[in-house]
């Protein structure tokens, strides 16, 4: 049988452009991530599959971003076509962790270049500014309640609306969670920024492991486009169709 080499060149040749023009797509302008953990409720519920805007702070040159450990590539930054635009306070990230690159973390955005953040009390305060907190109604409560899993159904848990730049949302807190004993004051320095979950004490962030690196933001989160837990994960399966078309960039009234 004689092997036709400018057909399989050809069908080569195909998948190259087919596999560079995907990922090169998801690379600059638009890609998904999975949310496997409950740092982010109730604003982002365990196993939402979302879309991130590669675009929002900036156009970058595909692939620049990517990790490549094989080749040494763990480290590097994007590569920015156009000026670097700064993300504004409410906005909900995805960031390359700060302690390793390889793995994503989506958090709000609390603190700009040159804020000082100061927790204390599970109070937030902003350059000397108490972040008012607003109880939600009681009829909204059950809704936020019933995005936990069964086994991580909060208790003494409180959600209090917050305003973050000009959006407004919701905050969830645990009275008996030692995070809300955190004393922190720090002053956010140039080129970095200060995240924090809306879970906060189930929430590992900047008052962990501190500031994230403009270098290594990702994108912002845009929507919802799919909810399921993995059923080798950690949590329980589920789908929660209800979810799909949930955005963030409008905050609640």
């Amino acid at each position: 049988m004689e092997i036709d080499s400018q057909k399989i060149k050809k069908e080569i040749i195909s998948y190259i452009i087919i596999f560079f023009s995907v990922f090169g797509f998801k690379s600059v302008f638009f890609e998904p991530n999975h949310i496997p953990s409950g740092s982010m409720l109730p604003t982002m519920s365990i196993g939402d599959f979302i879309i991130v805007n590669k675009m929002a702070y900036g156009f970058k040159v595909p692939f620049s971003e990517w990790k490549v450990p094989f080749l040494g590539l763990t480290d590097n930054d994007p590569i920015y076509i156009t000026d670097f635009k700064q993300p504004e306070r409410g906005d909900i990230v995805v960031f390359e962790y700060p302690e390793d690159r390889n793995i994503l973390f989506v958090k709000r955005l609390i603190g700009l270049p040159g804020d000082t953040i100061e927790v204390y009390d599970n109070k937030v305060f902003i350059n000397g500014k108490e972040v008012v907190e607003e109880t939600a109604s009681a009829e909204s409560v059950k809704e936020y309640i019933d995005l936990y899993d069964e086994r991580q159904v909060p208790i003494d848990m409180e959600f209090v609306k917050v305003k973050s730049g000009d959006l407004k949302h919701i905050v969830a807190k645990n009275k008996i969670h030692p995070y809300h004993l955190n004393q922190i004051k720090v002053t956010v320095p140039e080129g970095h920024y200060y995240m924090m979950g809306d879970n906060r004490d189930f929430s590992a962030d900047s008052r962990k492991w501190g500031f994230v690196p403009a270098s290594h933001i990702r994108g912002k989160a845009l929507f919802v486009w799919f909810n399921m837990v993995y059923p080798w994960s950690n949590e329980p399966f589920h789908i929660r169709p209800g979810r799909i078309g949930t955005t963030f960039f409008n905050g609640i009234e």
